[in-house]
């Protein structure tokens, strides 16, 4: 009973009426991608410049002066979920460029007890499969340089794809887009625009399947839920500045706003948006070696006696560079302050340029 119920749930959570725009929905596109980036709190939307920016602020792709190659990998719940990311970018010309990136988030290997009771009521382990539950984000981005010295500006297209096992799945369609600017003292600023078309998913529900479950629990859930879900689009701003020290010194410093257009939990809420900052510092020595750290998803935690709490998440990283090759690593969440949860990332990048 209690399998069948979990199914059952999995089924109903994007259970929407009509076209509802829903708070969280394709959140997977949203947990990040590079360790560089998750170590600096994800607060690089100004000055992001390579393979990543297809993700982060496509506008940042310009920056690209050769082939580029990006693999990402961090596992959630104990491993049992995995988060994997590659990414291509390559410049056109010399004010234009390119990129193609995947995200896949999924859990393998999940019992599917739904047979496992025949008609007659025995108990029958043969009759236990296993299936997959895997979300896919394919993005394709685009980068062009404005006649406007220092302006850059970018677009994304982004197909959807999610499978429950044989049970449902969906696709979904939207569009971002972003904007950089670079001033004469080297000031960055930053805009990316997510789900600027409301991201748009269509499910397809197995009804044969879900007949087998849906009595699970006597007198719920017996109607098919909605199929189609909406994204509501995300803003992010952000300014940045790196200084040079005695030529072998570097810091970078980042600041992003990140507005969501609901009312929630972060630390800026009112019915229109709810804005959520993020801090990030990278520290650099020749270029090869980087200690990074960042803080942000600030939220008000409502606690068992009604008062709300203020947790944040901090983050930490390092990272080498030699040549075209740079390996990094992100610890997120440091000393579990806020409800979301832990991770080591690990991420390689590779500029074909150093086979030249």
């Amino acid at each position: 009973m209690k399998n069948y119920l979990v199914i059952l749930l999995t089924l109903t959570t994007f259970a929407i009426a009509g076209q509802t725009a829903r708070k969280y929905s394709n959140e997977f596109m949203n947990i990040g991608v590079d360790a560089a980036s998750l170590g600096m709190s994800n607060a690089v939307v100004s000055q992001t410049a390579d393979v990543n920016s297809g993700y982060w602020n496509p506008a940042g792709l310009v920056h690209v002066e050769d082939k580029q190659v990006a693999l990402m990998h961090s596992s959630y719940f104990a491993n049992i979920a995995n988060y994997n990311y590659i990414a291509f970018a390559m410049p056109l010309d010399d004010r234009s460029a390119v990129g193609v990136s995947l995200i896949r988030f999924g859990v393998d290997d999940i019992l599917d007890t739904t047979q496992l009771i025949d008609d007659q009521g025995n108990i029958n382990y043969d009759r236990i499969n296993t299936f997959s539950t895997a979300d896919y984000g394919l993005t394709f981005s685009y980068a062009r340089k404005l006649p406007l010295d220092g302006l850059n500006f970018g677009v994304n297209a982004k197909v959807i794809r999610r499978i429950i096992g044989d049970f449902a799945s969906s696709w979904g369609f939207g569009l971002d887009a972003g904007i950089q600017f670079q001033t004469d003292n080297d000031w960055k600023f930053g805009l990316m625009a997510r789900d600027i078309t409301t991201t748009f998913n269509a499910w397809s529900i197995n009804e044969e399947k879900f007949e087998q479950i849906s009595g699970a629990v006597e007198g719920q859930n017996q109607e098919l839920p909605e199929t189609t879900e909406i994204t509501i689009p995300k803003l992010q701003f952000g300014i940045s500045k790196k200084w040079i020290f005695n030529y072998d010194y570097s810091f970078l410093a980042a600041t992003n706003l990140i507005a969501r257009f609901e009312e929630n939990n972060d630390i800026i809420s009112t019915s229109f948006a709810s804005i959520n900052p993020a801090l990030g510092f990278e520290f650099g020595y020749t270029d090869l070696v980087f200690l990074r750290g960042g803080v942000g998803n600030f939220q008000n935690e409502l606690q068992i006696d009604n008062s709300e709490n203020l947790t944040f998440q901090p983050n930490f990283g390092v990272g080498f560079k030699y040549k075209g090759f740079q390996i990094d690593y992100a610890f997120t969440d440091i000393g579990d302050q806020s409800a979301a949860l832990y991770s080591n990332v690990f991420s390689l990048k590779i500029d074909f340029g150093v086979f030249r």
